[in-house]
């Protein structure tokens, strides 16, 4: 039986990141990044698919876990019969290495602790040659399969059962270096470095970051702490944000709706630059747009709804079977078929993000307008047609609301950049556009009988993507016809006082039946609420969302209500962005200044 996912915390490089459970074992990381092939795996099977267990021998153990300051270097104290211990993990940041360290240090008495590693590359698939050298002065492991090796330092191991273990004793005052490196299997092993000096520099490298913006109020902890989620999630050279860190973690327990999300979906990351936006951050927004330019370069008529951390487009999607599945949710997957789909939203998504970003002041390249105007361009051919919509149906395409309001958005966007900021373009096709796009939704999107918009043309259920209409400007958050939209989406996908995306036993996805509450979904009622007058329901939804996130603050995909759990990959993006949007709208409302919405 795995771990509670909301038992992991992460620890990451701005590359990559790791998985470390509060039983002290690193049961996920994909070296040398987000999307490389596991080293570690056990998150996705046993520990026969690869783990790093460092733990006291003591099976009463207690642990306490926290983040130094505004970091991923995470610190947990051991609490034993005989002692406490407290053991510092990072990746370290800025030295073009992919490095985890685990330093023991011991604070008082004696505490004996086993350690257990077990490499396997390639998704479990690839079991390494291991032999064990004198490397600088003292041991190391040197582990080599294929294209990847990793080169341990630390005390002496122990072969066993295709594992390598041992056991130390740490007294107070005492402290014990562990780094494990990743490296071509080509290359030799990379010199050792200097423990202290990486985490000093990671620290002060974090700090910096997280000082560009202030954040305060009664969710300032939890909004600082998405906010570093988000960056955790940014690829240090391309400028690419991924959706989560992990792949296949299941929407549903035991059943197939398990995604590989370590890639960079256009909308995820249009509403990531958002929110840092609207929190100081401009270098990030920066690189993403050059990032973007470089991902779509070529026809728009390939323009895809993801791509690869540095813009690839083949992301075929696979069965890993060397990998069993969280608690036999399977299959497990690498890779994601969605990359061909036709998603209209996305279109609107990254019109409004590069919008903001003007209306923030952040200076036009030579080709973020030029961008632009090639996907209005697009758009101008193609606004008609139906499409797999944000959640990625994998059933027949539609005509999605959600989708069409999100083109409506884009051209609300394009005319804005000529008639607001100067910008040249063919203003009046666009504002025609514009308005049909308008026209079609309210005569095929609403149901005026129940005074609510629906999932689809045609269709008469609701879909919690319909929160986000007035995000974008489409309408007031109080408009009647929003409020009727609200009604409708309270009384079909509440469960338990939680959102669902929408009824998957309505069959409009292609997939069987059944997933837990999608946590960016509630998060964006939240800001409905807040926004639309009804601020004492937000605030309490807001209290419980909050508290679903673990004890380092961090968030999944999903919660399981019954089973008061998270689940879906992690930590989540999505989840994480919208805890920051709702926080902001009821902090806006409270002041007294609320948002005003274009129309």
């Amino acid at each position: 039986m795995p771990a509670p996912i909301e038992d992991y915390a992460l620890v990451g490089d701005t590359h990559t990141a790791a998985l470390i459970g509060r039983n002290g074992s690193v049961d996920w990381l994909c070296l040398p990044r987000f999307d490389s092939p596991s080293t570690f795996g056990a998150l996705l099977g046993d520990e026969h698919s690869g783990r790093w267990l460092l733990a006291p021998t003591d099976p009463q153990a207690t642990s306490e876990r926290r983040y130094v300051d505004d970091s991923f270097v995470l610190v947990t104290t051991w609490t034993t019969s005989t002692g406490v211990v407290e053991v510092t993990e990072l990746m370290p940041h800025g030295d073009r290495r992919a490095d985890l360290i685990r330093r023991v240090r011991g604070v008082r008495g004696t505490v004996e602790l086993q350690q257990e590693l077990r490499i396997r590359f390639g998704y479990a698939d690839s079991l390494p040659w291991v032999r064990q050298v004198e490397d600088d002065g003292g041991h190391a492991l040197v582990a080599v399969a294929g294209p990847d090796a990793v080169v341990m330092r630390g005390p002496r191991l122990t072969a066993q059962d295709r594992a390598h273990r041992n056991v130390v004793t740490v007294a107070e005052g005492e402290t014990i270096d562990l780094v494990l490196t990743w490296y071509p299997s080509h290359r030799e092993p990379p010199p050792a470095e200097d423990v202290d000096a990486q985490i000093e520099a990671t620290v002060r490298w974090w700090r910096s970051w997280a000082s560009t913006s202030s954040t305060e109020g009664p969710y300032g902890e939890a909004v600082h702490r998405s906010l570093l989620v988000l960056r955790a999630l940014t690829h240090e050279d391309t400028g690419g944000i991924v959706a989560a860190a992990t792949t296949s973690l299941p929407e549903e327990w035991g059943g197939q709706r398990n995604w590989d999300y370590r890639y960079v979906w256009l909308r995820d990351a249009s509403l990531t630059l958002e929110v840092l936006i609207d929190h100081g951050f401009s270098t990030e927004v920066q690189d993403w747009r050059r990032w973007l330019l470089r991902a779509i370069a070529g026809d728009p008529a390939d323009v895809q709804i993801m791509y690869g951390l540095a813009g690839e487009r083949r992301l075929e999607e696979w069965e890993v079977r060397s990998l069993p599945g969280y608690d036999g949710a399977s299959p497990v997957r690498a890779g994601n078929g969605a990359y061909t789909q036709y998603q209209g939203d996305v279109f609107g998504e990254v019109m409004v993000a590069l919008r903001k970003a003007r209306e923030a002041g952040i200076e036009e390249t030579a080709y973020s307008w030029p961008l632009q105007r090639v996907l209005l361009g697009f758009l101008e051919r193609n606004w008609s047609r139906a499409d797999n919509g944000i959640w990625e149906i994998r059933g027949a395409e539609r005509h999605f609301t959600h989708s069409r309001a999100m083109i409506w958005a884009a051209f609300d966007c394009g005319v804005s950049a000529v008639r607001d900021f100067g910008l040249d373009g063919p203003v009046e096709r666009w504002e025609r556009l514009r308005d049909e796009v308008r026209d079609e939704i309210e005569v095929q999107g609403f149901d005026r009988e129940r005074n609510t918009y629906t999932q689809y043309y045609g269709g008469a259920g609701v879909d919690a993507s319909l929160l986000q209409l007035p995000q974008v400007g489409y309408l007031a958050a109080d408009d009647p016809r929003m409020l009727g939209t609200v009604a409708a989406i309270e009384q079909e996908l509440l469960e338990d006082g939680l959102l669902l995306r929408y009824r998957t036993e309505s069959g409009v996805d292609g997939l069987p039946p059944g997933e837990n509450a999608f946590l960016a979904c509630s998060f964006w009622l939240v800001e409905q609420y807040a926004a639309s007058g009804r601020l004492e329901e937000s605030t309490a939804l807001m209290d419980r969302l909050v508290s679903f996130r673990n004890d380092v603050g961090l968030l999944s995909e999903e919660y399981d209500t019954s089973g008061r759990r998270q689940a879906g990959n992690t930590p989540q993006a999505l989840s994480h962005l919208a805890l920051v949007r709702a926080a902001d709208a009821i902090a806006r409302v409270e002041a007294g200044n609320p948002q005003p919405t274009r129309r």
